[in-house]
């Protein structure tokens, strides 16, 4: 049901907008170092790998050269790794961006993912061959980067840096997201919250929105 207070709407990037299958970068990842899919996740955890490369704390060289040094494998490729990280990257449904473009005649509309440099340049790929759009920050006010922030979600210093930074009041945003423990705890902030969930899509979700 549409809050009518709504003024600004903050969009989470994977399988809220592009479709993400998460698993299969480890599958590639395994594929590349003749290791099982379940020691690459255990080897990856346990050392951090994504939240320090997705906090900024590894820079793109340093996270394809802990790579190399936690599957033993010191030669292989920048392009390699950056393929298998990528894996996990699907497609970007043109009509989710047609949706954007239409919200933003009424509505502040901003972007905040978890993410990596390395997936970003790899988004905007996909979004320009599917739409001709070039980057993400064509069609978002700010676009707010876990790598750039020092923060990931659930945090709540990423949402309350959001809000300062966009000037926006918690009671007039809507934060849409995939992931439960994110909206739970944009919720606590006062922040409207809608928990996207397969097999629907920002389609039916936001339809009051768009009309």
């Amino acid at each position: 049901m549409k809050n009518d207070k709504i003024k600004n709407i903050i969009f989470d990037l994977g399988d809220v907008i592009l479709n993400i299958d998460v698993p299969i970068a480890s599958k590639s990842f395994a594929a590349l170092s003749g290791k099982e899919q379940s020691e690459i996740l255990s080897i990856f955890k346990e050392n951090d790998l994504f939240r320090q490369f997705e906090t900024g704390k590894l820079n793109e060289a340093g996270f394809r050269n802990y790579v190399r040094e936690l599957l033993g494998l010191s030669d292989l490729s920048d392009e390699a790794i950056d393929t298998a990280w990528n894996s996990l990257l699907l497609d970007l449904p043109p009509e989710r961006v047609e949706l954007l473009q239409k919200l933003a005649g009424n509505y502040r509309l901003f972007l905040l993912s978890n993410t990596s440099s390395i997936h970003i340049t790899q988004v905007n790929k996909i979004l320009e061959a599917s739409t001709g759009i070039e980057k993400l920050d064509d069609l978002f006010e700010i676009v707010f980067l876990s790598y750039d922030m020092g923060l990931m979600k659930p945090d709540a210093q990423i949402y309350l840096n959001v809000l300062e930074q966009a000037g926006l009041k918690a009671e007039e945003t809507l934060f849409l997201d995939d992931n439960l423990d994110n909206i739970n705890a944009a919720s606590k902030l006062g922040i409207d919250t809608i928990h996207v969930q397969k097999p629907l899509t920002i389609l039916e979700y936001l339809k009051d929105y768009a009309v």
